[in-house]
C-alpha cells in the first residue's frame, strides 16, 4: 500500500438543503490509504452530513467526492466500497451474531468467469459459498476479539458487545473505507475508553482507512492519525492530535480542544508578548504591536512563591480532580486556571511561571465588526438584519441636519441619504446584551461563548440572514440565549461606501 496515495479527496463541497441552511461549505480534505481521520466538532457543526455524503446517502449540492481519482460524488452508496457503522447499532434482534455478520454476505453477488456448454468464458454474478461465509464471519469475530459468540442472541450482548458485533457486520464486506457516526456514544464512560483501545488495535489489524466522527475531544486525540476539526460546517483545522492541540489556529480550537486560558495580548518586542499585565517571552513571532489571541494550558503554569513568580495572585477555588488539582487564581481583574499535582489552599498568595514553550500566539480573528448598510429616510442606518439609530453627519465633515431632516454640507449642498449605501464599523466592546427583545436594534441567538481571563467572547446570529455580532462582556451568558443587540449612536462608525468602478 503506497501510503502518500489518497483514497478519498473533498473539493470545495458544500451542501444546503432545502430549507436554504448550508450545512457544509467551502469543505476540502485529502484522506490517505490505511489512515485513522477523526471528524471533530460539536452538535450541528456538519461532521455527521459530511460522512453521509463520503457513505452517499447525501449527494453534495456543489463540489467534489473523489474515491481513488474517480468522481463519486453522485454514485449510489451500495456501489461505493464503503461500509457505516452508527451510533445506534441496528442489529437485528431475531438473529444470533452469526446471522447479524453473515446477513450482507448472503445477500452478496461477486463475478466468477465460468465456461459454457459451447466452450466460450462468460462473467456470471454468483453467491458466496457457506464455507466462504464461515471464513469471513469466523475472521471478522477474531478481529472484534469475540469467537465462539456466533450461537448467542444479540440481546444478550453488552453495549460493548453489541458494537463490536456492528463493527463486525461492517468489515466483513472488506470495504476499502470503515465510516463511524459516533458508534461509542451510547456507551458508557469505562466501557469508551476500553472500545477507543479496541478501535485502534481493529484499525491496524485492518490497515483499512477509518473516517471517524465524534463531538468527544478525548476519543479523537486518543485514536486519531489526523483530526479535522469543523465548526459551522466549515473546517478550522487539520493536523495530528499533537498538532491540535499544541499550536491551535484560532480561539475555537484552543476552546474546543482541551482546557485553555486565552488572554488578549499585545506583541511589544521581538519575541515578548504583554498580557495580564506582565511581559513573557514567547516563542511565535509576530509583528511589533500586533494584538494577537494567547493561549495558555493550564498544565503549563507552575506554581512558585510569590516573589519569584512572573504574576501572582489569589486562590478563589481548588478542586481535586483525581489525577490533579484544579485551581483557579485572581490576578487582577483576571481569572487563571492551573493543573497542578500540588494543592494549592484557598485565599492563599501564589506566584506562577510559564516557560516560552507553553505561550502559543494566534492572530486575532474578530477585532471589529464590519457590515455593509443603507441609511433609511429617517436618517437610521440598517445593516445585519437589524436598524440602528446614528449620528450621519459624520458622512460628511462639519454638516449638519436641517428641520426636515435633510443634510447640510460644510459647502451649504443639501443631501438626502435616503438609500444611500455605507460600510459599517463597530467594536466588539460597544455592542450591549439584553433579555429585552425590544431594547436593542436587532435580535439574536448566542451561538459561541469563550472565556477569556477578564471577560468572554460572544457571537450572537441572527435568524433572517444569519448574521453574527462579535462582542465582548464580561456577564456570564448561556449558549442559545435570545439577546436583543445595544448599541449606542455614537459607537456605530459609518464611511460612504465607494463605487466599484471607483476604487
Amino acid at each position: 500500500m503506497n501510503e502518500n496515495t489518497n483514497i478519498i479527496e473533498l473539493i470545495n463541497v458544500r451542501k444546503e438543503f432545502d430549507d436554504e441552511t448550508v450545512a457544509v461549505d467551502n469543505f476540502n480534505l485529502e484522506v490517505k490509504k490505511g489512515e485513522f481521520v477523526t471528524f471533530l466538532g460539536p452538535s450541528g457543526c456538519g461532521k455527521t452530513t459530511t460522512l453521509r455524503m463520503i457513505a452517499g446517502f447525501e449527494i453534495p449540492t456543489s463540489g467534489k467526492i473523489l474515491l481513488n481519482g474517480e468522481d463519486i460524488s453522485k454514485l449510489p452508496p451500495n456501489r461505493r466500497p464503503v461500509n457505516t457503522v452508527f451510533q445506534k447499532y441496528a442489529l437485528f434482534p431475531h438473529m444470533n451474531v452469526y446471522d447479524n455478520i453473515a446477513f450482507g454476505l448472503r445477500l452478496k453477488r461477486i463475478e466468477t468467469t465460468v465456461t459454457g456448454k459451447d466452450g466460450k468464458e462468460k462473467v456470471k454474478k454468483v453467491r458466496l459459498s457457506k464455507s466462504d461465509i464461515d471464513k469471513k464471519v469466523k475472521k471478522a469475530l477474531e478481529i472484534v476479539d469475540l469467537e465462539g459468540f456466533e450461537k448467542r442472541s444479540v440481546s444478550t450482548l453488552s453495549g460493548g458487545q453489541q458494537q463490536r458485533i456492528a463493527i463486525a457486520r461492517a468489515i466483513v464486506n472488506q470495504p476499502e473505507i470503515l465510516l463511524l457516526d459516533e458508534p461509542l456514544g451510547a456507551l458508557d464512560l469505562k466501557m469508551r475508553k476500553e472500545m477507543q483501545i479496541e478501535l485502534k488495535n481493529m484499525h491496524k489489524k485492518l490497515g483499512i482507512t477509518f473516517i471517524y466522527v465524534t463531538h468527544d475531544q478525548e476519543e479523537a486525540l486518543t485514536m486519531s492519525d489526523k483530526v479535522v476539526v469543523i465548526n459551522d460546517g466549515e473546517i478550522q483545522q487539520i493536523g495530528t492530535p499533537t498538532e491540535i492541540y499544541n499550536e491551535p489556529v484560532n480561539t475555537f480550537v484552543a476552546d474546543f480542544i482541551g482546557e485553555s486560558n486565552i488572554f488578549n495580548g499585545t506583541v511589544v518586542d521581538k519575541l515578548k508578548v504583554k498580557f495580564c499585565g506582565a511581559t513573557f517571552d514567547c516563542l511565535d513571532d509576530f509583528e511589533i504591536n500586533d494584538m494577537v489571541d494567547v493561549v495558555v494550558r493550564p498544565e503549563d503554569i507552575k506554581i512558585c512563591a510569590p516573589a519569584d513568580g512572573q504574576l501572582k495572585g489569589k486562590v478563589i477555588s481548588t478542586v481535586f480532580k483525581g489525577v490533579h488539582y484544579e485551581i483557579t487564581v485572581e490576578v487582577g481583574k483576571f481569572e487563571i486556571v492551573i493543573q497542578s499535582t500540588s494543592c494549592a489552599e484557598v485565599g492563599a498568595v501564589i506566584g506562577m511561571r510559564v516557560e516560552p514553550d507553553g505561550i502559543h500566539l494566534m492572530r486575532k480573528v474578530y477585532t471589529v465588526n464590519k457590515y455593509d448598510g443603507v441609511i433609511t429616510k429617517n436618517n437610521t442606518v440598517e445593516f445585519g438584519d437589524g436598524e440602528f439609530e446614528c449620528d450621519v453627519t459624520t458622512l460628511y465633515p462639519d454638516s449638519h441636519l436641517d428641520e426636515e431632516g435633510y443634510l447640510i454640507t460644510a459647502g451649504g449642498e443639501k443631501i438626502d441619504l435616503t438609500d444611500v449605501e455605507v460600510e459599517v464599523e463597530i467594536d466588539t466592546h460597544d455592542i450591549e446584551m439584553s433579555d429585552d427583545k425590544s431594547a436593542g436594534g436587532v435580535v439574536g441567538n448566542i451561538i459561541s461563548m469563550i472565556y477569556k481571563g477578564d471577560h468572554y467572547r460572544y457571537i450572537v446570529r441572527t435568524e433572517e440572514n444569519e448574521e453574527d455580532y462579535v462582542l465582548s462582556c464580561p456577564d456570564l451568558w448561556n449558549t442559545g440565549d435570545l439577546v436583543s443587540l445595544i448599541i449606542p449612536k455614537d459607537k456605530i462608525k459609518l464611511k460612504l461606501k465607494v463605487a466599484e468602478g471607483n476604487k
